[in-house]
């Protein structure tokens, strides 16, 4: 999934506030291209919203 994928997914969260959770290391794990782009593997974006579930 592209980050635009992603914050589709999460309904109204910031591109910001993705990389802000990189920064941080709480977001989802990422592949890095070699053209710098960003991508999340669905079954690993999937796995992060239950975790986060889970915790809320």
């Amino acid at each position: 999934m592209t980050v635009p994928e992603v914050l589709a997914e999460l309904k109204g969260t910031s591109r910001r506030t993705f990389y802000r959770w990189r920064e941080l290391g709480t977001g989802p794990s990422v592949l890095k291209l070699p053209n710098g782009e960003l991508r999340v593997w669905r079954s690993v974006f999937v796995a992060w919203l239950q975790e986060r579930e889970e915790a809320a």
